[in-house]
């Protein structure tokens, strides 16, 4: 089993790129989804979020907009969130990985993959990018979003460009949906029939894989 990190900053289109996999018959973990499962409503981790941080919780689970509130400039506050949801993480990550040790590839979409370390334990890393004017439109156009709002959250983030340098495989999505879901089956098709260091020597001396002869 090949275990490959999926990552990319805010706005990159890390989810529309996961989903491709996904649709390809690829396991992939969403650690995203993992979180609102563990602080959504009957969460196992509400109590202890809301010893921590009272009035962040409730019926329907964790208040996003309380709990951001809590923790927004507060490094110690956010470091405090981290030591209760990344070990639940951690397990839930464990257990969908040998539950599919079986498979070829499977995908951990993580989005702190570079700021937690978390790529020692991958054996290949794929960034997701795009151009900072797209990701910057990207990310106003959500709700609630502001200017402010999105500079802290690229405070918190490795720069995109630390990630492409860091990354084996940089997914584009600067570009149609069509040509991105193209770089994503080349490269899935590089790591299914050449393998790893094959797939990130082709990296090295082009934009995608080239696919298997």
């Amino acid at each position: 089993m090949i275990l490959v990190g999926l990552t990319g900053s805010i706005g990159m289109g890390k989810s529309t790129v996961a989903a491709m996999f996904r649709a390809a018959g690829v396991p992939v973990f969403d650690a995203d989804a993992a979180v609102h499962a563990l602080q959504g409503p009957g969460g196992r981790l509400l109590p202890e979020i809301e010893a921590a941080f009272p009035g962040t919780t409730g019926a329907r689970g964790v208040d996003r907009a309380a709990l951001g509130k809590a923790v927004f400039g507060d490094r110690a506050a956010l470091r405090r969130l981290e030591g209760i949801v990344h070990p639940a993480i951690f397990a839930m990550r464990r257990d969908f990985v040998r539950r599919h040790r079986s498979r070829a590839i499977v995908i951990d979409d993580v989005p702190l993959l570079f700021e937690t370390r978390g790529e020692r334990r991958m054996d290949a890393t794929i960034v997701v990018s795009a151009p900072a004017w797209m990701q910057r439109r990207r990310v106003l156009a959500r709700p609630g979003m502001t200017e402010a709002k999105f500079a802290h959250i690229l405070r918190l983030q490795v720069p995109d460009r630390e990630k492409r340098r860091r990354a084996d495989f940089v997914i584009d999505t600067g570009t149609t949906r069509f040509e991105t879901r193209g770089q994503v089956m080349r490269l899935l098709a590089c790591l299914r029939a050449r393998g790893i260091r094959y797939c990130r020597s082709c990296a090295r001396s082009s934009s995608t894989p080239k696919p298997p002869a």
